[in-house]
C-alpha cells in the first residue's frame, strides 16, 4: 500500500507546512535522504500547549504534541519529495524541554516513533534520540526532527 493510502487510512492529513521561523528550510535533501529541520506541534497556525513537561504541560499532552510534530515533519517532506517516495526512516531526534526531575522523555517521543510505525510499518523502524533541555524556541514542549531515505 502507498504511504499516501495508508495516511488516508488512517484518518490523518498533512497539514501545510508552516513558513520557516528563521534562514532554513523545512526539508532538504541530499543525495537519497531528507532531513527535515525541526518541527513543532504547530495545529492551523497555532500551538496548542506551552511550556515545560513536567509542568505546564503532561506526559498525555506532550506525546500527543510529539506525534503532530512528525506529522508536520513528513509534511515537510511531502512538500519536497512526495511521501510515496519515503523508503524508509533513519532517525528521529526529539526534543523535551524538561521541568526539573522530568525524565520520562523516551516516552513523549514515542509520539513520534508510534505514528511513524503505524504509517510506514517496518519501513518506519529507525533509530532514535529524545534529549531533555531547558528550554525550546517560542516555549514549546516538544520539538522532532527525521531523516528519511528516498527513492
Amino acid at each position: 500500500m502507498a504511504h499516501s493510502d495508508k495516511l488516508r487510512e488512517l484518518g490523518l492529513t498533512l497539514p501545510p507546512v508552516p513558513k520557516p521561523a528563521g534562514a532554513y528550510l523545512p526539508a532538504r535533501r541530499s543525495g537519497s535522504f531528507v532531513y527535515t529541520a525541526g518541527q513543532v506541534a504547530v495545529v492551523s497556525g497555532k500551538l496548542p500547549a506551552l511550556g515545560k513537561v513536567g509542568a505546564e504541560v503532561d506526559l498525555d499532552e506532550a506525546y500527543s504534541q510529539a506525534r503532530t510534530c512528525a506529522l508536520n515533519a513528513i509534511a515537510a517532506i511531502d512538500a519536497l519529495v512526495g511521501i510515496d517516495a519515503i523508503t524508509g526512516i533513519v532517525k528521529v531526534v526529539g526534543f523535551v524541554a524538561s521541568a526539573p526531575g522530568f525524565n520520562d522523555q523516551p516516552k513523549v517521543v514515542n509520539g513520534a516513533s508510534e505514528l511513524l510505525g503505524e504509517l510506514f510499518g517496518d519501513a518506519g523502524l529507525h533509530a532514535r534520540s529524545a534529549v531533555g533541555v531547558a528550554e525550546l524556541p517560542l516555549d514549546v514542549p516538544v520539538e522532532v526532527e527525521l531523516i528519511v531515505e528516498v527513492a
